[in-house]
């Protein structure tokens, strides 16, 4: 599904992460991870062309750099932090925003299946009751999750997320990564996801990528790199033992 190759970016002509290669396969979910600064939603930003760089990300083959814009929304959708209320637009609104790479002619005329994917999507993530509120009128978790909602219509084969869990109570943590790992399985999709909470990584993803100084200190399997050694090194900390040392609080 996603091929990146020797991937170098950053901003004012200076890269902020360097040669970065690896694969993610279609039903899988891949978690990159790493300490503030190394370059994570960097390596996103590149991988949904929104910044320059130099090498190659490919999606079922297809070169990104050669695809136009309305095709490029058909196989790859960010959601960034820094995603803002900019237009005071419903929720209803917000989420069929989604299905604009699909819309059709010089009115932009939406189909009823566009109708059926943006309502089931709503009701899955527990918005539809919201579904008429002004989103600058929400609390940062629901906007959060009318963001995902948004990025989840616009049906692509790769979804980036950076941080997807912030804002969200632990309970809506808990609900989002389940509901997000049956929906790329069921439908065929690959997923890559930016995580600062190494349990959540966990518990979310096959596969994950460790980034230290924008390079690539350990890549593998998601239970292979966390048992590793390589996160105390990255993170200049005893991360098992101070995951165990939480653990027994809980005793």
């Amino acid at each position: 599904m996603l091929t990146v190759k020797e991937l170098s970016a950053g901003y004012n002509k200076k890269n902020v992460i360097f040669d970065i290669s690896f694969c993610a396969q279609k039903g899988e979910i891949l978690c990159i991870l790493g300490p503030n600064g190394c370059g994570k939603s960097t390596l996103l930003k590149s991988i949904a062309h929104i910044i320059d760089y130099m090498g190659t990300v490919a999606v079922n083959g297809d070169d990104i750099s050669c695809l136009p814009r309305k095709k490029l929304a058909k196989k790859i959708a960010l959601l960034s932090q820094s995603a803002q209320v900019y237009f005071p637009y419903t929720v209803y609104e917000t989420v069929f925003m989604g299905r604009y790479a699909y819309s059709k002619g010089i009115f932009k005329i939406f189909s009823a299946e566009d109708k059926n994917i943006v309502e089931e999507i709503i009701k899955k993530l527990d918005i539809w009751d919201s579904k008429d509120s002004m989103i600058n009128e929400l609390s940062g978790g629901t906007l959060q999750r009318v963001f995902l909602a948004r990025t989840l219509a616009q049906n692509p084969d790769l979804i980036l997320l950076d941080e997807p869990a912030n804002h969200l109570d632990l309970k809506h943590q808990i609900e989002l990564i389940n509901f997000l790992k049956v929906w790329v399985k069921e439908n065929g999709k690959t997923l890559i996801g930016v995580f600062h909470d190494l349990n959540l990584a966990w518990q979310f993803a096959d596969k994950a990528v460790v980034l230290d100084r924008g390079k690539i200190a350990a890549s593998g399997k998601i239970d292979d790199v966390l048992k590793s050694n390589v996160l105390s090194d990255v993170y200049g900390i005893d991360i098992h033992n101070f995951m165990r040392e939480s653990l027994r609080n809980w005793d």
